[in-house]
C-alpha cells in the first residue's frame, strides 16, 4: 500500500511535467562557431496536456503548473544577413572580416578559400567567410564589407521574431524544474527501494528534458544576441573581359551590336518620317496636280481628234 500510494504522485507529477514539455521545439545542437542548430529530437509522450497548460492548477504549496506567456517581455528577433562582393584579393579580405569580426566581439563561423578557373583556362582565387557579430553592429559590419569591395554583387538582410516561442520555452522550463524539486523530495522521504528506484528513474527523464530546454533557450538567446553574415567573395580578374593581345572580342562584339542597332534605328526612323510627314505632304501638294495634269491631258486628247464627216443619203 506505501508502495502504491508513493508512486500515484510520482505519477501524477511526471505525467504533469512531460505533458508541459511534449510540445517543445525541436532539440538543439552545436554548430561550427559554437552556436545551436537545430536536431530532431524524440518529443516525450504528451501525457494530460490539458492540465499543464490549465493555470488554474496547482500544486507543491500553491506553485502554478504553467504560467500564461508575458505579454511585456522584450522582443527577441535574430537577424542574419548574406553579401557577395568583387575584391581584387579575397584572401587579404577574409583576413580583413576575421580581425574585424574579433575586434566586434564575434568571431568566425567557417570560412573556406578556393581557386576557380575561368573560361580562358586561368586561376582566379575565391572564398566565403561566415562570422558572427553583435546584433546592434551588423548595419556597422555590413557597411566596413561593402567600403573593402570594387563592387556588391547581391546583399540580403532577414529577421525572426522568435520572442513566443522563447517566452513558451521558459515556461516549460519552469514546471520542469518545479516537478525536479518535487521528485528529489520525494526520493528522500521514501523508504523502500522500489519507490527510490522508481523516482529516480523519472527524475532522470525529467533532469534530461530540463537540459534540453536550456539547450533551446540559450540558442534563441546567443542568435539574437550574436547576427550570421555569409559573405561571398569573389576576385575581380574573374569578372573581367576577355583580353588577347590587347584585342577584346567582348568589346568588339558589342560595338558591331551597337553598329547595328544604330542601323536599324535610323532606318526605322526614316520610314516613320516618310509615312508620318513626307507621305501626308504629297497627298496635299501632288493630289491636286495629279488632277490638273489628268485634266489636261484629257483636253488636249480631245482637240486632236478628228470630226466624223456626214454619212452620205443613199440614192434612190
Amino acid at each position: 500500500m506505501k508502495t502504491r500510494a508513493l508512486l500515484l504522485p510520482i505519477a501524477l507529477i511526471v505525467a504533469l511535467a512531460l505533458g508541459a514539455c511534449g510540445a517543445a521545439a525541436p532539440a538543439m545542437d552545436f554548430d561550427r562557431g559554437g552556436a545551436y542548430i537545430e536536431a530532431p529530437m524524440g518529443a516525450a509522450p504528451q501525457v494530460m496536456e490539458e492540465m499543464a497548460y490549465d493555470t488554474s492548477s496547482s500544486f507543491g504549496g500553491g506553485s502554478s503548473i504553467a504560467s500564461a506567456p508575458n505579454t511585456n517581455a522584450e522582443r527577441l528577433v535574430i537577424q542574419n544577413a548574406s553579401i557577395s562582393v568583387v575584391v581584387d584579393q579575397p584572401d587579404l579580405t577574409m583576413q580583413s572580416i576575421t580581425q574585424m569580426a574579433e575586434r566586434f566581439g564575434g568571431f568566425v563561423v567557417d570560412s573556406y578559400l578556393y581557386q576557380r578557373t575561368l573560361s580562358n583556362g586561368l586561376q582566379a582565387p575565391s572564398g566565403s567567410i561566415t562570422i558572427r557579430v553583435p546584433a546592434e553592429r551588423l548595419q556597422e559590419a555590413l557597411e566596413l564589407i561593402e567600403a573593402d569591395a570594387n563592387t556588391v554583387l547581391s546583399k540580403n538582410l532577414s529577421g525572426q521574431d522568435v520572442t513566443a516561442q522563447y517566452t513558451d520555452l521558459q515556461s516549460r522550463l519552469r514546471n520542469l524544474q518545479d516537478a525536479e524539486v518535487l521528485l528529489r523530495q520525494i526520493m528522500q522521504d521514501a523508504i523502500e527501494s522500489e519507490d527510490i528506484l522508481a523516482a529516480f528513474n523519472q527524475l532522470n527523464a525529467i533532469t534530461e528534458q530540463i537540459e534540453v530546454l536550456k539547450g533551446q533557450i540559450k540558442y534563441y538567446e546567443e542568435s539574437a544576441a550574436l547576427s550570421a553574415i555569409s559573405v561571398e567573395l569573389t576576385a575581380s580578374q574573374a569578372v573581367q573581359p576577355i583580353t588577347i593581345g590587347g584585342w577584346e572580342p567582348v568589346g568588339v562584339a558589342k560595338d558591331a551590336i551597337q553598329a547595328l542597332v544604330s542601323a536599324l534605328q535610323g532606318i526605322i526612323n526614316t520610314v516613320i518620317w516618310l509615312a508620318l510627314y513626307v507621305l501626308p505632304i504629297l497627298l496635299v501638294l501632288g493630289l491636286p496636280i495629279y488632277l490638273l495634269v489628268r485634266w489636261l491631258r484629257r483636253r488636249r486628247a480631245a482637240g486632236r481628234t478628228p470630226a466624223k464627216p456626214a454619212a452620205k443619203r443613199k440614192k434612190r
